[in-house]
């Protein structure tokens, strides 16, 4: 019986395309996802929420750097902090006012979380995780000669500013977060990948980066010890053959059968290939099962009525008989 679940909110879930991003704008999509997140809630479980931060912390920076001279600056450490207090408010008010309507009366805390990474991660060398809106190619030439940022194209929608993505190594705060989970109360946590932090000398400090905040969702639900892993996504399903003809949607798959479709290149790194890595990441190491859905189908996704259920191999041949 599952139990325990975490649950990825995709980053351009509060900002839609076509949104300028505003406050009223994020509320209103904030309680679109609250809806189904409380649909999960009524069928008994605990969860964990994470969420992405892409817009929300470009936009941060980029306030920085035009105050800077008016007003102290933020690093992106910093920004990410920000987001996650930011976007944390935000959920919070929308879980706890669709709560309220479901007639559930628990409790929602936002969780500052630190993620450490390793200080010589090659990825501080070769920046690669887009951040911020999308810009046309002279806007992104101008951005580049004006702030110094390194651009590249984005799925063919524009040009976004690329920053440095290490791999998440471990949830500083995991074992609060643990805590505050056993008693029934749902977390937002590791927002936007986390805050990026590395050791020295004994002490935290911060460092420029962004985190891929599926490998952190997936990371902390290995810590956690959750039973089920769930992304919300774009798509409805995983789909072979994405967008050719003859596409087919996987309704259910096991880690292993999964893998072998990804080996075969079937995930792109700029689409599915994240979430499908850190899915099998999670199984291999203990989680029992994972779920990959749009938004719109998180609640029916749990209740198998909708979006891709990747199984354990332990999982798998137990249901197998």
């Amino acid at each position: 019986m599952l139990r325990t679940a975490l649950v990825a909110v995709g980053g351009n879930s509060l900002i839609r395309a076509g949104q300028r991003g505003a406050v009223s704008e994020q509320m209103e999509n904030a309680r679109v996802i609250s809806r189904q997140i409380v649909s999960l809630m009524q069928s008994g479980l605990k969860l964990v929420v994470t969420h992405g931060n892409g817009p929300q912390v470009g936009a941060a920076l980029l306030r920085s750097e035009r105050a800077a001279g008016h007003a102290y600056e933020h690093g992106l450490d910093m920004c990410v902090a920000t987001t996650q207090g930011e976007i944390g408010y935000i959920l919070q008010q929308s879980l706890q006012h669709e709560m309220a309507l479901a007639g559930l009366k628990h409790q929602v805390v936002s969780v500052v979380s630190q993620v450490r990474v390793d200080p010589s991660d090659p990825a501080f060398q070769s920046p690669t995780k887009p951040i911020g809106p999308f810009f046309s190619e002279e806007e992104a030439k101008e951005k580049k000669e004006q702030y110094g940022w390194s651009m590249v194209e984005d799925s063919a929608r524009g040009y976004r500013r690329v920053v440095a993505s290490p791999e998440p190594l471990e949830i500083i705060e995991a074992d609060a977060i643990r805590s505050i989970l056993d008693q029934g109360i749902l977390v937002v946590a590791t927002g936007g990948g986390g805050i990026p932090v590395v050791r020295e000398e004994g002490c935290i400090k911060g460092k420029d980066a962004v985190i891929d905040k599926d490998k952190t969702s997936a990371l902390l639900a290995r810590q956690l010890g959750v039973d089920l892993l769930v992304f919300s996504t774009d798509a409805d399903h995983i789909y072979l053959d994405f967008k050719k003809p003859g596409q087919k949607a996987l309704t259910e798959v096991t880690v292993e059968e999964l893998q072998e479709h990804h080996a075969a290149g079937q995930f792109p790194p700029g689409s599915m290939g994240p979430k499908v890595q850190a899915v099998c990441g999670f199984l291999r190491e203990g989680g029992k099962q994972a779920i990959i859905t749009s938004l719109e189908n998180l609640g029916d996704s749990v209740k198998g009525r909708a979006g891709t259920r990747i199984l354990s191999e332990s999982v798998a041949k137990v249901e197998a008989g």
